[in-house]
């Protein structure tokens, strides 16, 4: 071979690797969620999942960047424009919580790029718009938990309700989703109060409740902070029915409200208590697959519902590459279009929560398999058939 031909040879194979290259570029996700700040105990579970997601879907290697937003809504914004701007992510999994997520979603409809949620509020992507077309989430709605916690109250006999939930868009969701459920079972709501994430002191507001005598006190709250009003309650003599929202469902809430929340009710995805449900529960085998990847690595005991939100997302997303590969490249706005289609395609995907199904106008797609109704006690979670 003359060395005319050996340079025009080499010329081809380095155009030839160049394509293939191109054709198979990185597909990056980006992800901001609450590792510090007042909804931490959320976010570490979700951070300690994102490690445990796969590093290849469909023959393409998956680079994860993840941000801590320190449980605030600026931080939020602006994690997720950085991104998109600087790290051309062709999704973006997050936040932890409601006011977080719902603050995105301008940033990633603008640049059209898919979003899983991990956090709890319908108005996440309720009602159907051109801006949440790009957005999804994997928590159950703060309806179909609603209307488990009402189902369970009217069942044991109660009839009047007081209500005290965190003062931004979580505790003002599950105020309105409440209110509903509530009417539906013939309970009254006899009295209604809000608190900050960060607030180290409700006494006002509880010696209001304790004023209205309700049959049972329901909190609206995530992570540690919501042990704050039950504790209060508990200190000043309240005795009634306790319950709280999925959003409490970690270990660290139980370490902080130690005996104070004994006896408290709340709905909860099946992998809270996996090892308790029947064998012919539909979650019950995908559940326990993350229950014991996780633990294996962070020991017995450690699995919370927030992780489980973060390794659903990955499902789903593993789920869609294969979909939207076969339409365009990584790293391009074809193929994130490909994807936010591949995702709003998605039939019957086996998570830890629940069994996914989504639609156009349902970009959640769980039904009632999604949740479980839990009891606390000695100090652990208790499956109530």
């Amino acid at each position: 071979m003359t060395f005319r031909k050996s340079l025009l040879l080499a010329a081809t194979l380095a155009c030839t690797l160049g394509t293939t290259l191109t054709a198979y570029a990185d597909i990056n996700v980006g992800v901001t969620v609450s590792a510090t700040g007042p909804a931490a105990s959320l976010g570490i579970p979700e951070k300690n999942t994102i490690a445990m997601m796969p590093k290849s879907i469909g023959g393409q290697t998956i680079n994860y960047i993840v941000l801590d937003d320190a449980s605030d809504t600026t931080a939020a914004v602006a994690n997720t424009r950085k991104l998109i701007a600087d790290s051309k992510v062709d999704m973006v999994i997050g936040s932890t919580v409601t006011p977080n997520s719902l603050a995105m979603i301008d940033v990633v409809s603008e640049a059209q790029t898919p979003m899983i949620s991990m956090a709890a509020s319908a108005r996440i992507v309720e009602p159907m718009d051109a801006k949440r077309k790009w957005v999804f989430k994997t928590p159950q709605n703060d309806i179909m938990m609603s209307l488990a916690i009402a189902e369970h109250m009217s069942k044991i006999g109660i009839k009047t309700v007081g209500f005290i939930g965190f003062s931004d868009a979580y505790g003002e969701g599950w105020s309105q989703e409440f209110a509903k459920a509530a009417a539906l079972k013939g309970l009254t709501v006899v009295a209604s109060e809000r608190f900050a994430r960060s607030d180290t002191s409700v006494t006002g507001q509880t010696l209001k409740l304790i004023a209205a005598k309700p049959d049972a006190v329901l909190v609206a709250g995530s992570g540690t902070p919501a042990a704050l009003p039950q504790k209060a309650l508990k200190e000043r003599g309240y005795a009634g029915k306790m319950y709280q929202t999925h959003g409490v469902a970690n270990a660290d809430f139980l370490r902080v409200g130690g005996k104070d929340v004994e006896g408290t009710f709340l709905p909860a995805g099946p992998v809270l208590v996996a090892d308790q449900l029947p064998a012919s529960n539909p979650v019950r085998k995908a559940a326990l697959v993350y229950v014991n990847a996780y633990e294996a690595i962070h020991g017995k005991g450690t699995v919370s519902t927030f992780g489980a939100h973060a390794w659903d997302a990955g499902l789903l997303m593993s789920a869609a590459i294969p979909k939207a590969l076969k339409k365009a490249k990584p790293g391009t706005p074809e193929f994130r279009a490909a994807l936010r289609d591949a995702l709003e395609s998605l039939q019957e995907i086996s998570g830890a929560h629940g069994i996914f199904s989504m639609s156009p106008n349902d970009h959640l797609g769980l039904d009632q398999r999604a949740r479980v109704m839990v009891k606390i006690e000695n100090g652990a979670w208790k499956y109530q058939p």
